[in-house]
């Protein structure tokens, strides 16, 4: 069973990418999506002409595809009476209703647990929030870039103490993608827990608990410690103290590569032997462990000034059968483009509109050794009169409601 989710079936009430995101890894696994889009506008996420200062328009626009593959789009009026029949009709449809919605627009709308729970008391009601359901920030909304990277940590952990400015997230959607993928099992084990003890679950998963648990390791440190950890230093070289045999290294081409044996002297030996210096094996100031850590400083530059002599492309070679850990620093293309990910069906292929081939990366969950199958996202509103018709509803009553401006 390659997709454990078949038959489940998840009514969207989401935009941007933080819940949307979710709503595609549960395609991924099988389930079936209707993403319900304002009448007009749409997703917000449509509107954007620019995303990190690329093009976001296009029949193809990753910034849509990658979080809404897979689904079906329906345009519906949800502040207008004459929506709220359709509406009624998809919550009755569903396992599990999904929104980002804020709860003032929840309460406006008719969409929050009580009102869906009226309609169907069975079904899992999933909000994402910024700060989560309950304290002072509840009705607030937030970004990742806001609530997961500035306030939950990792803002501050990435950036130098001096820095003149904050660091900024690797990728856009960072931690949007990460609390989707954090829904995404929240509903699983909901799911599960409604088919073994019959009750249903309500969840919310917020930015800033998704930021906290990424970070958790300092911040549990800061509390048994109490007082916060210290700013990263401006001048610290990324490999540990004591072990040499986990920095990163540049190479003569400007690439980097990244070592991680945490056990220094188990492959001290093999590592030397690799890059060419057979003498450090013997070198009286590494041929211990207590003796690597004394003298990790020196061993640093050793490797750096060894390593930086020749281009990546060397070290590939040198390094590709060491049992020791290590890994190329790799940007976007290389990543898209890594053979691991493709043998394991992580890259995951699909036909746009147009009728392009594209690929898009699949979640990280592979279920039997099967490759996950995406299709594209769905255009605005393109499924409404598909998805009415399956609701019993008849093209007299269609032609209706798009008179009445509920449906598009």
């Amino acid at each position: 069973m390659h997709r454990p989710m078949e038959g489940v079936r998840i009514l969207e009430v989401a935009q941007f990418t933080f819940v949307p995101a979710a709503g595609a890894v549960m395609a991924d696994w099988g389930a079936s999506i209707i993403k319900i889009e304002h009448a007009e506008k749409g997703d917000a996420q449509r509107g954007l002409v620019r995303v990190l200062g690329y093009d976001a328009t296009g029949s193809f626009a990753p910034i849509m595809e990658g979080p809404n593959r897979s689904k079906r789009s329906v345009g519906l009026a949800l502040d207008r009476p004459e929506s709220r029949p359709v509406f009624e009709a998809l919550v009755r449809n569903s396992d599990v209703f999904l929104t980002n919605m804020l709860p003032g627009a929840r309460r406006k709308l008719g969409l929050t647990l009580e009102d869906v729970r009226r309609i169907n008391p069975d079904i899992i009601y999933v909000s994402g929030s910024g700060f989560g359901t309950e304290g002072p920030d509840a009705d607030k909304g937030g970004y990742d870039a806001t609530a997961f990277w500035a306030r939950g940590g990792s803002a501050f952990g990435t950036t130098p103490a001096g820095a003149e400015r904050i660091s900024f997230m690797p990728a856009g959607a960072y931690g949007d993608n990460i609390g989707g993928m954090t829904i995404a099992g929240g509903i699983a084990a909901a799911l599960y827990g409604r088919a073994t003890t019959g009750q249903t679950s309500e969840i919310d998963v917020s930015l800033l608990a998704v930021g906290a648990w990424a970070t958790q390791y300092t911040v549990n440190m800061a509390l048994a410690r109490g007082e916060a950890l210290p700013a990263p230093s401006a001048d610290k070289q990324s490999a540990a103290v004591g072990n040499p045999l986990t920095g990163a290294y540049r190479t003569s081409d400007g690439r980097w590569i990244q070592l991680s044996m945490l056990q220094a002297g188990r492959y001290w030996a093999e590592f030397c032997s690799a890059i060419g210096r057979d003498d450090l094996v013997e070198d009286e100031r590494f041929r211990t462990d207590a003796l690597i850590n004394q003298n990790y400083a020196e061993a640093f530059e050793i490797f750096a000034k060894v390593i930086g002599a020749q281009p990546l492309e060397h070290w590939r070679r040198a390094l590709r059968d060491i049992r020791g850990q290590w890994a190329v620093v790799q940007d976007s293309w290389d990543v898209g483009n890594d053979e691991a990910l493709i043998a394991n069906g992580r890259i995951a292929e699909l036909v746009d509109t147009d009728g392009v081939p594209r690929k898009l990366v699949a979640n990280p969950v592979k279920f039997d050794n099967t490759p996950v199958t995406i299709t594209r996202a769905p255009q605005f509103a393109e499924h409404t009169d598909e998805v009415l018709r399956e609701l019993g509803i008849d093209d007299e009553e269609l032609i209706a409601l798009k008179i009445a401006g509920a449906v598009t």
